[in-house]
């Protein structure tokens, strides 16, 4: 994520969007074999023994990996990869200033209480950010796990209109829940840390932050 902190003025909350998805691209991109050997791992236990990749350790299965299938193995599922990661970036950026804008402008509801710029503010928004990022990123998560999982080539189309037809919609959201668990608490963790950095250079630097 992006911050500008220059006498210009502050960066546009457009300009930090764009940022945030272009940077969940690029760790999209380097991130994409790493999360093969996750996926694949970690589902093992529960595959048929016929069925099992048997990797060791993430070197032994990464060696495996590109002996088997080859270089572009390590590009598998990278297109539902990609748009997760920029998904999930946008998403949360985007979702976290929405939440602390309406939470410092408006009472709460039935409390009647006014938020200020704060740390409760920051845990509220970034809680309120990881529910939204979870929600939005969830069908292309099922989508990359299961492209990644699989063995022979495979196409994202083929596997969302199979799993449609003998799931149904809801396997979109299949793992919300540890996904949210997995997610939630990263979330909250970075902006509030971010807000924290923010307000550390303004009190070291007051005179060139602008963000």
């Amino acid at each position: 994520m992006k911050v500008h902190l220059s006498r210009d003025g502050p960066a546009p909350t457009s300009h930090l969007f764009i940022a945030a998805m272009v940077a969940g691209g690029l760790g999209g991109i380097a991130g994409n074999p790493a999360d093969i050997l996750l996926v694949r791992m970690t589902s093992d236990s529960v595959r048929p023994v016929e069925q099992r990749y048997n990797y060791s350790n993430a070197l032994t299965g990464l060696t495996t990996l590109v002996k088997e299938e080859g270089v572009h193995g390590l590009f598998r599922g990278m297109g539902t990869n990609l748009t997760r990661a920029i998904l999930m970036n946008g998403s949360q950026v985007g979702s976290y200033d929405l939440f602390k804008q309406l939470l410092l402008r408006n009472r709460l509801p039935i409390v009647d209480h006014q938020m200020q710029d704060g740390l409760l503010l920051h845990s509220v928004a970034s809680i309120l950010a990881g529910t939204v990022a979870t929600t939005i990123t969830a069908p292309a998560d099922v989508l990359r796990s299961r492209l990644m999982a699989a063995h022979g080539e495979t196409h994202p189309l083929q596997v969302l209109t199979t799993a449609l037809r003998n799931e149904g919609p809801r396997f979109l959201f299949k793992g919300w829940t540890p996904a949210f668990i997995r997610l939630g608490p990263n979330t909250v963790l970075m902006f509030i840390f971010f807000e924290q950095l923010k307000k550390g250079w303004r009190t070291i630097f007051p005179a060139n932050y602008t963000v």
